[in-house]
């Protein structure tokens, strides 16, 4: 049958299909839900550790995650009215874990120091004062500056050490005896006089190298060396020290040598002074 000319056409319609890849919404809820996954993981070991361990271990585990700067605020951290009272648990001046050493309380500075929670503690000992004060006297002179290339300043476990070297060209003693040169007497003097206020105790030992005696002569290394040491004694008392700031003397012969590849070498003839901390 024909159509009549007015009548209208029916509308077209387009039907769009779009097909996704990969499953549902792109997978994209896996990544979300393995995130959650790994928090609530997180969550109950949190749990676990705070049920299962005694307090001195919480706060173990506590200081072994807690920052290392002592300052990590910037009067920002924590709420005044929180926990806190408006300071980090790493405040300078308010650290609670006694097992951390990252605070500025006594149990982590040394008692005899300098300095504070910026400057960090210092130790401050009177064998150095006195090490400050021999090589400002060394240099007092134009002769003692000759001869301060043959005093070498040691710091030991003990305290100060003062080395005196021998060398090709200076000696502490006349060849063989315990008998001090000129200029050993000089430095002596000034190792008086620089150490003179300081109430430390000394001790003094004496070294020579391994050449040995001549045939027939009376004495050997041994007995060279502590003579040596007590020579120092006893011109350090006359210098101006107190008998009972020496604690021990002793000779230790070619035992303890400077030079171990060479034990000839003059170096290894030596007094040592050391001043006890």
């Amino acid at each position: 049958m024909a159509k009549k000319k007015d009548e209208a056409l029916p509308p077209i319609i387009v039907k769009k299909v779009t097909v996704v890849e990969g499953g549902h919404h792109g997978g994209a809820w896996k990544v979300a839900y393995a995130d959650f996954v790994t928090a609530m993981m997180a969550f109950f070991l949190l749990l676990w550790i705070v049920g299962a361990t005694t307090e001195k271990q919480r706060k173990g585990i506590a200081d072994y995650f807690s920052p290392t700067l002592v300052q990590t605020r910037k009067q920002s951290a924590g709420s005044a009215s929180g926990l806190l009272g408006g300071s980090s648990i790493t405040d300078a001046d308010n650290y609670p874990h006694s097992m951390g050493q990252t605070g500025t309380k006594a149990i982590t500075i040394p008692r005899d120091k300098t300095g504070g929670a910026k400057e960090g503690a210092k130790p401050i000992k009177q064998s150095s004062r006195a090490k400050e004060s021999l090589e400002k006297k060394l240099q007092s002179s134009a002769r003692l500056r000759r001869l301060a290339k043959q005093v070498r300043l040691v710091d030991t476990t003990q305290g100060v050490r003062i080395d005196l070297v021998d060398d090709a060209d200076f000696a502490m003693f006349r060849l063989g005896t315990t008998v001090l040169t000129p200029d050993a007497a000089e430095l002596l003097r000034a190792i008086a006089e620089a150490v003179g206020s300081n109430p430390d105790e000394l001790t003094i030992r004496g070294h020579t190298d391994a050449l040995p005696f001549l045939p027939g002569t009376v004495g050997n290394n041994w007995s060279l060396s502590a003579g040596r040491a007590e020579a120092t004694r006893q011109a350090l008392i006359r210098d101006g020290l107190g008998e009972d700031r020496f604690r021990r003397i002793e000779g230790v012969a070619d035992k303890e040598l400077l030079i171990p590849a060479d034990p000839n070498d003059p170096r290894n003839r030596r007094i040592s002074i050391t001043l006890l901390d």
